[in-house]
C-alpha cells in the first residue's frame, strides 16, 4: 500500500520561505515520478512541480518558476518543495503526488497524499 505523508506546512509571512517534505512508503521510490499540486479555497486543484525518478528532469508551473524548487532524496524516499518569496496567493493545501512512470507530466497521478496547509500572511 502506497502512502505519501506531507509535512512542513504552516503559517509564514509574505516574502518568507517554507520547505515541504513528503515521505513515501510502499513503493520503489527511485523508479517513480514525484510531484506537488495545490488547491486554494474555492479554486481548482493545480499542478505545481514534478521531478523524474532519478531527479534528472523537473517541470514547474509558470507561477512558481524561480521561486520554488523541487528535489528528491532517493535514499530517504523523500521529495521536497523549497518555496521562497512566498506570496499571499500561494496560500493553499499542498498535495504530494506520485506516478509509477519514471517521468510523468499530467493531472492523473496514481497516488495522492492528504495534503499540508500553507498559509501566507501579509
Amino acid at each position: 500500500q502506497v502512502q505519501l505523508v506531507e509535512s512542513g506546512g504552516g503559517l509564514v509571512q509574505a516574502g518568507g520561505s517554507l520547505r515541504l517534505s513528503c515521505a513515501a512508503s510502499g513503493v520503489t521510490f527511485s523508479t517513480i515520478t514525484m510531484g506537488w499540486f495545490r488547491q486554494a479555497p474555492g479554486k481548482e486543484r493545480e499542478f505545481v512541480a514534478a521531478i523524474s525518478s532519478n531527479g534528472g528532469a523537473t517541470h514547474y508551473a509558470n507561477f512558481v518558476k524561480d521561486r520554488f524548487t523541487i528535489s528528491r532524496d532517493n535514499a530517504k524516499n523523500t521529495v521536497y518543495l523549497q518555496m521562497n518569496a512566498l506570496k499571499l496567493e500561494d496560500t493553499a493545501v499542498y498535495y504530494c503526488v506520485a506516478d509509477t512512470a519514471a517521468w510523468y507530466i499530467g493531472r492523473n497521478y496514481d497516488y495522492w497524499g492528504h495534503g499540508t496547509q500553507v498559509t501566507v500572511s501579509s
